[in-house]
This record gives C-alpha cells, sequence and structure tokens, in this order.
C-alpha cells in the first residue's frame, strides 16, 4: 500500500468510513485527496457506491456540531453529486429547474442556495442558451420574426459541460473552412476509378455519401446493420480521394480491435491478407464470406496486423496516406511532388484503421480527410480531443448507425450534429440482401423481435429459466459449444451483458469463465497473467472499452490489444475482467462472435439490445431468460433520452 493511500484510509477509519475506499478515492481526488477528505467529508460521494446518507454520517462522525446540513460544503457536495448521476446517464447538462427539483428532493431546503454554492465553488458551471425554434422563419409569409425567450440555464460539471463547449467550437472551426477536397465531378470518377481497380462496387447512395464527405467540412453517413462490407468499400473510395488529391487520410475506431475488425473488413473487401491473427472477417449480414471456412483462431483477441507500439505516432502518421504508392506524392500533406500526371490516377497505399486512443494521441494531425467509424459510441470529450486533432480545413466524416445507443460517455455527438443541421447528412447502403444477423437487428430497430432463419447458424436463441441457468449457459457457449461448431476460437467470442450485478451479471460471468479458461489464484489484484481483460479508463495507447490479454505485471500491467500492440497500465482500477462487459462497455468494439445474456427483471430498451446484437461480426448467440420481457422493451423502450447542448451550440456559433 503506497503512503498516498495509508492517508486516504486513516482519515477515513476517522469518519467511520471502510479504508477499502482509499484507492478509488486518490484516484478521484488527486494527490491532496487525504487533506481534502479530511476538510470536507461529504467528498466521498465523488464515489458512485456512497450514498448521501453514508456521506453524512461520516461527516457527522468527523465535524461532530460542525456538520450542519446547510454547510455550503455539503450543499456543493450534493450539487455535484446530482451532476455526476446525471452525467453517468450520458447527461452532458442538466436544465436550472430540473437540477434544483433533484437537490431539493436530498432534503435541501434551498436548492437555489446549493445551486449557487456549486457555481461558486467551482464544482459546477452555469452555461446559458437561447431556445430557438426547429423551424426557420419564412419572410415569404409576412410578419417578423418570433423573438427568443429569456435565456435558458443549464448546469454541467466543468469537465463535461467544458469538453462539449469545445466540441463544438472545433467543429465550428473545421465548418467554417468549406473547402471542398474535390469537386463533385472529379470526386465521382475518382470513385469510378477506385471501383475498377479494386474490383468491386458501391451503391448510389454511397457514391453520394463519398462524394459529399469530399465536398463538406463535417459530414455524418449513417448506416444500418449488415453494411460492414459497404462501410469498407466506401472507405477505399475516400482514401483513393485523399490519396488522388494528395491530402491525405486518416481511419480511426473506438476500440483496437473494432479497428482490427475494420482492417479484416477491408481486407476481405482489396481481397487480400488483413495479418496476422485476422481469420476472414464477415460482415453483420453474414454474405461477406460464406464460401469460406471459419479460419483457426489467430491471437487472442482477434488480432488486425502487425503489432505497433502504442503512442509512438506511427498508426495514422502524418501525412503516411497521402501518397505512398507509386505515382500517387511522398511528400507531405499537399506536396507537389508526385508521378506524372499524365501517368493517370495511381493505386494509394494499403489503407489501415487504427485505434482513436492512438491516433489523437499523434495530434496535431498532418491529413485532410479524418473518418471515425462507430461514431455512435463516442462521447463529447473524446470527440472534442479528435476534432482538436484535424487541421484547419481538413474534412471530418463520422460513420455512424443511428439505431445504437448512444456512448456510455457524455454526450450524444453523432445525432446531435446531425440535428443541428450545420453539418451534412448521407447514407451508406449496400445493396446486398440482408442475413441473419442484419435480419434480426433490423427487426429489432424496427420495435421486434422474431425468429429468423439462420441456416449457417449466424443466429442462435437460447431460452433459460432463471438467471442460474442462463449463466451457464453463457459458459457453455463460449468455452464449448461456439469453438466446437463454428470454428470461432474462445478469444474471439465476447459476452455482452445487460448488467453488473447478480448470477447472469459481468462479475459472476467472468468468474465462471475464468475458471474454465484462465484458472488460477489471482496473484496481481485478483487478475493472473493470461487474463481476459477490460480497460475502463484512457491511459497512453488505450482508451475505456478496449479489451486484450494480461501479458504481464511488473509494477505495471502489460496488456496486449487486438492487433499486437502492448500498452502499459499504471492504475490497477482502470482493469477488469473482459470475458463478459455490459452493453455500455461493449459499445465501441466488435468482435467475430457474440453472446448477448439477458436475465430476468432486468430493464431493457430497443437501443439496448440492438447495440449488443451488432457487435457481432459472424455470429450471435441470444441467451434470453426474461420470460418475454425482451421483446417487451424492445417494443415499448424505443429510446434512451439525453440532455445535451451540441445542436444549440452549433445553431448558437
Amino acid at each position: 500500500m503506497s503512503e498516498a493511500v495509508e492517508q486516504v484510509n486513516a482519515v477515513l477509519d476517522r469518519m467511520g468510513a471502510p479504508g477499502a475506499l482509499a484507492p478509488r478515492l486518490l484516484a478521484a481526488l488527486g494527490p491532496g485527496a487525504a487533506a481534502d477528505l479530511d476538510a470536507n467529508p461529504w467528498l466521498l460521494l465523488r464515489l458512485p457506491q456512497v450514498t448521501v446518507e453514508q456521506a453524512d454520517f461520516c461527516a457527522r462522525r468527523r465535524l461532530g456540531d460542525a456538520a450542519r446540513p446547510d454547510d455550503p460544503r455539503r450543499l456543493t457536495a450534493l450539487t455535484a453529486h446530482v451532476l455526476r448521476l446525471a452525467a453517468r446517464r450520458g447527461n452532458t447538462v442538466v436544465e436550472e429547474k430540473r437540477l434544483a427539483a433533484a437537490v431539493g428532493k436530498l432534503g435541501v431546503a434551498a436548492p437555489a442556495a446549493a445551486l449557487e454554492a456549486a457555481a461558486a465553488d467551482g464544482s459546477a458551471v452555469v452555461l446559458e442558451s437561447t431556445d430557438e425554434p426547429d423551424d426557420d422563419f419564412d419572410f415569404e409569409e409576412g410578419g417578423v420574426p418570433e423573438l427568443p425567450e429569456d435565456t435558458d440555464r443549464y448546469y454541467a460539471l466543468a469537465d463535461v459541460g467544458g469538453a462539449e463547449q469545445r466540441l463544438g467550437e472545433e467543429l465550428l472551426r473545421l465548418i467554417s473552412g468549406n473547402d471542398p477536397i474535390m469537386d463533385t465531378a472529379t470526386a465521382g470518377e475518382t470513385v469510378e476509378a477506385a471501383e475498377e481497380r479494386g474490383g468491386f462496387s458501391v451503391s448510389d447512395r454511397t457514391r453520394e455519401a463519398v462524394v459529399t464527405a469530399a465536398l463538406r467540412p463535417v459530414t455524418v453517413l449513417s448506416h444500418g446493420p449488415g453494411d460492414a462490407g459497404e462501410i469498407a468499400r466506401a472507405l477505399l473510395c475516400l482514401h483513393a480521394i485523399a490519396a488522388d488529391s494528395r491530402v491525405g487520410i486518416a481511419v480511426a475506431a473506438p476500440t483496437a480491435q473494432a479497428a482490427a475488425a475494420l482492417d479484416a473488413e477491408i481486407a476481405r473487401v482489396r481481397g487480400t491478407d488483413a495479418g496476422p491473427g485476422d481469420g476472414p472477417a464477415r460482415d453483420a449480414s453474414g454474405e461477406g464470406d460464406r464460401a469460406a471456412a471459419p479460419s483457426p483462431a489467430g491471437d487472442p483477441g482477434g488480432g488486425g496486423g502487425p503489432a505497433e507500439e502504442e503512442g509512438s505516432g506511427t498508426p495514422g502518421a502524418p501525412g503516411e496516406d497521402a501518397g505512398d504508392g507509386e505515382d500517387a506524392g511522398d511528400g507531405e500533406q499537399g506536396s507537389p511532388e508526385g508521378g506524372d500526371a499524365g501517368d493517370g490516377p495511381a493505386a494509394p497505399a494499403p489503407l489501415r484503421a487504427v485505434p482513436l486512443a492512438a491516433l489523437t494521441a499523434g495530434a496535431p494531425l498532418a491529413v485532410g480527410l479524418v473518418v471515425l467509424c462507430e461514431a455512435m459510441s463516442v462521447g463529447a470529450a473524446r470527440a472534442a480531443e479528435l476534432a482538436a486533432a484535424c487541421p484547419d480545413g481538413a474534412h471530418l466524416v463520422l460513420v455512424a448507425d443511428p439505431h445504437q445507443a448512444p456512448s456510455a460517455a457524455p454526450g450524444r455527438v453523432a445525432l446531435d450534429i446531425a440535428a443541428s443541421r450545420t453539418a451534412h447528412v448521407a447514407e451508406i447502403a449496400g445493396a446486398e440482401a440482408p442475413g441473419p444477423l442484419a435480419e434480426l437487428a433490423a427487426a429489432v430497430a424496427s420495435g421486434g423481435v422474431p425468429e429468423v432463419e439462420a441456416p449457417g447458424r449466424e443466429v442462435v436463441r437460447v431460452p433459460a429459466s432463471s438467471a442460474e441457468e442462463a449463466a451457464h449457459r453463457v459458459v457453455q457457449l463460449v468455452t464449448d459449444s461456439i469453438p466446437r461448431a463454428l470454428g470461432i476460437g474462445s478469444e474471439d467470442v465476447q459476452v455482452v451483458a445487460a448488467r453488473e450485478d447478480g448470477p447472469a451479471g459481468t462479475r459472476s460471468l467472468n468468474a465462471g469463465c475464468k475458471e474454465r479458461l484462465n484458472p488460477g489464484p489471482g496473484a496481481h489484484g485478483g487478475f493472473d497473467v493470461g487474463d481476459r481483460v477490460l480497460l475502463a479508463a484512457s491511459g497512453p495507447g488505450f482508451a475505456p472499452g478496449d479489451t486484450g490479454y494480461l501479458r504481464e505485471v511488473d509494477g505495471e500491467a502489460v496488456v496486449e490489444l487486438s492487433g499486437g500492440a502492448r500498452v502499459r497500465v499504471a492504475d490497477p482500477a482502470a482493469l477488469r475482467h473482459g470475458w463478459a462487459v455490459t452493453v455500455a462497455a461493449a459499445h465501441g468494439g466488435l468482435w467475430p462472435a457474440v453472446v448477448a445474456v439477458f436475465p430476468p427483471e432486468v430493464p431493457v430498451s430497443r437501443p439496448q439490445v440492438y447495440t449488443a446484437l451488432t457487435r457481432a461480426t459472424r455470429h450471435v448467440s441470444v441467451v434470453d431468460a426474461t420470460a418475454g420481457a425482451l421483446e417487451t422493451g424492445v417494443r415499448d423502450n424505443a429510446a434512451l433520452e439525453r440532455s445535451t447542448l451540441l445542436v444549440r451550440i452549433l445553431r448558437e456559433g
């Protein structure tokens, strides 16, 4: 135990709180945690597992009669507590009246004073916005436009509200550039040349979407289930546009495993080997590689090509894709160097996707086209990092499936950008008939959970009568049934659960999988070398949602991510076991096979189920112990509402 942890532990002991909270409080409060907590016991509320009643008890133990209900420290802590609860639900802001009402329900006699105390202390920030109607005023109809009413006031945690403000400012900077990479005719010709060179074709809607991305500074490209192959073809067309215009391109995915899956799909479309550890990828339609037999399992995590050190800047290095082709120009961005113009456009260098953490680590980027796939999973803070990394004049493209759940982090970035009407929206849509997995996902998006024909066992429904039976089925599927029947190794199967606790929650499922796949004493803080792990925090080369394998522990944990990159994790609290993860943690990741488990008495929503299903690229097993609640939730709970300001920030900018 470090000296800092011991100091926090001593403070906790004096106020009657368990010492087990010390490491997490140190991580939350920083180096001065012991002194800060000693002076303000209500800082215990920084941890989600601490209740208001428990914090009040500890404050009375530590402060005695000085622990008054109207203590400014308490008022500030309670206001920040409500804002943190809202942020955990994905909200970036809370409207003033709603916040006051929520704080009042905690027994605060003067909620307005609590809000003022939090703003004065810096625990919260106040944001103002003028509500503008969605419909544009038509001056031809006469009259005068309706004037906006009083300014609305919102409160936010400083880091959360600040991230959304920064995102809006960076997007407005990019939007103001408004210079096309290519004109419409040239972009269309470049797409046709890429199709001919690559031996593939894209749909008319996809061709229009690609041209839109070349013309407009910020674009949201929507897609549906089963469009992985068409997305890969669209990326190859964008790659050709970037190479021919010599601006360079960077393609990112939220996690290492999603980048590996995207690389595999691009390689499949190009008819090349994706690299060590990559079996043949199939899109969610199940159509991609039907004729090919499942490949043997590769490296743990379903790697995506040669290992590269994270944080080195090698993936997506500035200008790397701008013209490594023979005649595509091998200078810096916008370099006039290259082959003879009379030779015609040359094939661009191979396109590779990289994890978003690796891309932003190399900021500022020196490319003119930046593409983020699986954009629905990215919250305001990470999106702000990406937008800030884009140079002036760059085009930013967000590839997003709007039926997915919003990100685990606060914000609803892709949807808000599209709704703001300050960016352009187009659609990637393949012409292929949907396969069983895509058919089921599309039905869920429409509110149903039908049985689908799956001759290749792309979809399997597994009923269970209890949470305990569901857990047994899950472990059986991961360790035996799927590897044996489908040739997909256990390391390429991800369990996605609807909850953390309970017999069929992630904690119990991880214990069951570990016992079968990597039994051990948990010698390193509950972990053993060889354990599959989930990264729950950001660090050099990794981000929340990344999964990998614990390879060694030498004071820090060394984790091998998909694709072979190894990262060092200094904070043990950033690690969770990763055979089973929640839907929120899985969002942004893609795996060959997914086991989605829905235990009894768990709230189910349409976006949640859709997101779980679409984490799979080849196979999904749905373990259903809900006794009909799965169908009811998909039918009745259609949307997950969030309170954000990005639309207003963009419109008012």
